[in-house]
């Protein structure tokens, strides 16, 4: 996630169940966000296991697809409301009701048409589907059938993108406080072709299967990173700044991420890293061709911006559809305006419409990575995947990417450095060499929702599970004779008159007294 933190240090193999604060101690935001992490991990655990890879309560699972065809207007599908689990996680169909304003009295007709109850295709909200884009389309039904399925995954949003977050009264000046971490859920069609699926006319079962083995290929991913501190040829030059032998040569502690840009195999694919773990950002107030105007330029010297930045435009769409475009370079500064200028106008596609909260996210690479006098040329304003060799990023810290892997964008790594040991946390063998590790994110789930074969035929592919409570059965009569005897036998021992009066009680005892 895109968040100023120290280092993140959940590891699911070590089998922590909670974290115990000591009194007296400093209080770190690992700390607290292990402890998150390890609850979240446990519930969602539990519900996998006990629910499945998917599924929805049967009275109210969500999701359900109607697909509406387009006579006079684009192709949509209807998705109803209600839960849904992904690999134990919650996602939430329902759509929110629309609020009551309260009435003007001087308009005459106040009558507004109310959203419909239920999502659409087009107006889902982590979709953002573009009409005009072809490949935002649905397949033709009328051609082949095609699989509607649900993709989950999770995203950071600060409050550069949702200022509510924000506490206004603690000042414009002060920084923000907690980010929070969202579900992004998708409805998107896949054809199948993709699920190799040559029948015309495939079962439920043929297709579950076929969607099954496509998700384990799209979840897993190939990419593996390396990372190691290594003591710069500047090494000597500031040896008063940290200590001799430090192979970290950063005079504070940093949290480098490192983020593929642009997927593909490796000699398409682009990266690009930050040493704030990209969650430096300034909020956009407007564009105007290659100027930007925004809300802050930063609070201090190591959180601004300066020329020969590198940065991206960023809003809630383009965050959701992770689709990267070129990143851009900071070529002036307006300081009084609050301006910059950038090295090209952005697309037209992101950062135009307000609601979608726009912002800069910066990113700390220059030129691409420098070793033996050779510079790596920038595409698209990324660093090109170089694969199988050791590749400098600043300050002693390196990376090495593991050759003949798929890149998907979104997938990051997270690396701390500290100035104490002059090294950075990373796992190694016993020999100290850094082992490879697979990215700590995107994690990426999915389930089948829908066979559309044409109007009115929709085949359900989700799965649903009974509640486990259920009414108490009434005993047998066995049972029942039991509880009746063992009520007597209680009773007896503690009367031993066995419930006769007390008269006749006295009377029996005199009558056997006179014998």
């Amino acid at each position: 996630m895109h968040a100023d933190l120290s280092r993140l240090t959940f590891r699911p193999q070590r089998r922590y169940s909670a974290v115990i604060a000591q009194q007296g101690r400093v209080q770190l935001d690992a700390d607290l966000n292990e402890q998150t992490a390890i609850q979240l991990h446990q519930a969602r655990t539990l519900a996998a296991d006990l629910i499945g890879r998917h599924g929805g309560p049967r009275d109210a699972a969500g999701f359900k697809i109607d697909y509406v065809g387009g006579r006079h207007d684009i192709d949509t599908l209807h998705i109803r409301g209600g839960r849904y689990y992904v690999d134990g996680i919650l996602v939430d169909a329902t759509r929110p009701a629309p609020g009551v304003p309260v009435p003007d009295e001087d308009a005459e007709d106040q009558d507004t048409a109310a959203p419909p109850a239920h999502w659409t295709y087009w107006d889902q909200p982590d979709g953002f589907r573009d009409p005009e884009r072809p490949g935002d389309r649905l397949p033709s039904p009328a051609t082949s059938p095609f699989v509607v399925y649900l993709n989950v995954w999770e995203r950071a949003v600060s409050a550069a993108e949702d200022p509510a977050l924000r506490e206004v009264a603690l000042g414009a000046a002060m920084p923000d406080t907690a980010a929070r971490v969202k579900v992004v859920w998708q409805v998107l069609p896949l054809s199948l072709a993709a699920l190799d699926i040559e029948e015309t006319d495939p079962s439920k079962e043929v297709v579950r299967a076929a969607f099954d083995k496509w998700a384990q290929k799209q979840a897993t991913p190939t990419a593996r990173l390396a990372a190691r501190s290594e003591r710069p040829d500047h090494a000597d030059e500031d040896p008063c700044l940290v200590k001799p032998d430090a192979r970290y040569r950063g005079q504070e502690n940093q949290l480098y991420r490192v983020e593929v840009h642009a997927g593909g195999e490796a000699e398409d694919a682009t990266f690009k890293w930050s040493r704030e773990n990209g969650s430096v950002v300034f909020p956009v107030d407007e564009l105007d061709g290659t100027w930007v105007q925004l809300a802050s330029l930063g609070h201090d010297d190591k959180l601004d911006l300066d020329v020969g930045d590198h940065v991206e435009l960023v809003d809630t769409a383009y965050a959701s559809r992770l689709e990267p475009l070129p990143l851009l370079r900071v070529e002036e500064l307006d300081l009084p305006g609050r301006r910059v200028r950038l090295s090209a106008e952005p697309d037209q596609g992101v950062g135009r419409l307000p609601h979608l909260n726009p912002f800069l996210r910066r990113w700390d690479h220059h030129e691409g990575p420098r070793r033996k006098g050779r510079t790596t040329a920038l595409k698209g304003g990324a660093v090109p995947v170089t694969e199988g060799e050791w590749l400098p990023l600043e300050d002693g810290v390196e990376v090495y990417f593991a050759k003949g892997a798929a890149y998907r964008t979104g997938d990051h790594w997270i690396v701390p450095a500290r100035t104490a040991t002059g090294n950075v946390e990373w796992p190694t063998d016993p020999a100290r060499r850094p082992l490879l590790q697979g990215p700590a994110g995107i994690v990426r789930s999915f389930a089948p929702l829908a066979l559309v074969k044409g109007e009115g035929g929709t085949v359900d592919l989700r799965l649903a599970f009974n509640p486990l409570a259920g009414g108490i059965p009434a005993a047998d009569e066995a049972t029942l004779a039991a509880e009746e005897q063992a009520r007597r036998e209680e009773q007896l021992a503690e009367d031993p008159s066995r419930g006769r009066s007390q008269t006749t009680a006295e009377a029996e005892a005199t009558a056997e007294g006179d014998e």
